[in-house]
């Protein structure tokens, strides 16, 4: 595959574009599932789901369906979700409790630590000598880590270890986990949709800062009517306590952070307010882990690990996994995503703001998902094969991190900082030079 046909990366002469035909041609669909989802690290689920011993959830890596269970001694485990008799998939809810799994069509059966428990009349089955030496277990993922209790297989087994493949971009799951002494979990109950565009839209949209003013005024419009209904004191901030962010974020909005292996942030500055379900922690957070790490978790952040794990925090918080079905057809399963031992009024405000903006009923998902829908129908104009939407930011993006990001003790391949209206574009650039390269290596191996 020649991978020039889709990226036009020349950054000597300011040059980046993507072509069309990446978001619709079916080859290229095909490499993407084989080389990125099934070809390395993908992000499966958080430990909270299977929180107990014998607790599971299923979930896919690219077209393998997985099985994460935690056995009966607490350890977890990650299994292909499929009965090794004649392939059926075994466990068939999205999450369970169970210390025996039973496959619905031979009756073959399975404890919780993937064994093989007993295969259906057996002595009667005149086996060969062969079969009773072969592992009737469920065959385990290649490889299966953590990081801060955010779960990663691979369906390869030669790939690096997972916090190289994260590489500074742990730094940002790790302000996740810290949120709370007793780590995150997801508030219970979880939605699924598809839309009917490619999965690369969605990995854009949630670094995109430039389209929501323009796809989301009606969110705007409530947002400002409440504002004017309250108080002054609820809309004050803390940076009295706060004096490096004080110091240091004049005239800065936010910006955005790029990474080895495609992974970005953008970011925004909040301020430390009431408005934020968090707030209730403001001084136990600054006290555990100094004001200006704190003040970093009431930030706006849109993070995404490559290529299918998003962490948004700024309406509310939602952890988002992507799954791509065919070019035109995308699936998405979110979840509310919480500090642990947070109030019950804390909660309630998450949940409200989130039901606010998120998922298919609230006030933004579907303007987004519209927008693919409408792109991708746009991808069919190959007149003008190359599209246009990213250079916002190419001369404000510079080698390394900020002072920003120094806070965090992170170090980023680039960064760009900004006031609100640049909107960059350019963090765009690590999400298609993964690609790339992780493509062309595909095609050579």
């Amino acid at each position: 595959m020649d991978v020039t046909r889709f990226v036009d990366d020349r950054p000597e002469d300011g040059v980046f574009r993507v072509n069309r035909a990446i978001f619709t041609d079916a080859a290229v669909f095909e490499a993407e599932i084989a080389r990125l989802f099934e070809g390395g690290w993908v992000f499966l689920g958080l430990e909270s789901q299977a929180a107990q011993p014998h607790d599971f959830f299923t979930t896919f890596a690219g077209r393998v369906p997985v099985l994460v269970q935690r056995c009966g001694e607490g350890v977890l485990r990650a299994f292909v979700n499929s009965c090794p008799h004649k392939g059926a998939r075994l466990a068939q809810t999205r999450q369970g409790h169970a210390r025996l799994h039973v496959c619905p069509y031979h009756s073959w059966s399975f404890d919780s630590a993937g064994r093989n428990k007993a295969i259906k009349w057996k002595g009667a089955g005149c086996y060969a000598e062969a079969f009773d030496q072969a592992d009737h277990g469920l065959a385990p993922l290649p490889r299966f880590a953590a990081h801060r209790g955010f779960l990663f297989g691979s369906v390869a087994a030669d790939v690096p270890p997972l916090e190289d493949y994260l590489g500074e971009a742990a730094h940002l799951l790790d302000l996740v986990a810290d949120q709370s002494a007793e780590g995150l979990e997801l508030v219970p109950g979880q939605v699924t949709f598809t839309y009917a565009a490619n999965w690369k839209l969605q990995l854009e949209n949630c670094s995109d800062a430039y389209h929501f003013t323009s796809a989301h005024p009606s969110y705007i419009r409530v947002l400002e009517r409440r504002q004017q209904e309250l108080s002054a004191d609820v809309v004050a901030s803390v940076w009295e306590s706060s004096d490096y962010w004080k110091e240091e974020a004049q005239g800065v909005a936010g910006g955005s952070y790029s990474f080895a292996n495609g992974h970005v942030l953008n970011w925004g500055i909040f301020g430390v307010t009431p408005a934020i379900p968090l707030y209730e922690s403001a001084a136990a957070l600054a006290q555990r882990h100094g004001a200006a790490r704190r003040d970093w978790m009431f930030n706006m952040r849109n993070l995404t690990i490559f290529p299918n794990l998003q962490v948004a925090e700024n309406a509310s918080s939602q952890l988002r996994v992507i799954r791509p079905l065919a070019p035109g057809l995308t699936e998405m399963r979110t979840w509310c995503i919480a500090p642990k031992g947070e109030s019950g009024e804390a909660r309630r405000q998450r949940i409200r703001q989130y039901e606010d903006f998120f998922n298919p009923t609230g006030m933004a998902t579907p303007d987004d998902t519209v927008s693919y829908e409408n792109c991708q129908i746009g991808y069919g104009g190959m007149i003008e094969p190359w599209l246009q939407g990213y250079a916002r930011g190419m001369t404000a993006s510079v080698a390394g991190g900020n002072r920003f990001a120094d806070v965090l003790g992170m170090a980023p391949q680039r960064s760009v900082l900004a006031d609100s209206q640049l909107c960059d574009e350019t963090l765009f650039h690590s999400y298609y030079r993964a690609w790339a390269r992780r493509m062309a290596q595909g095609a050579a191996a």
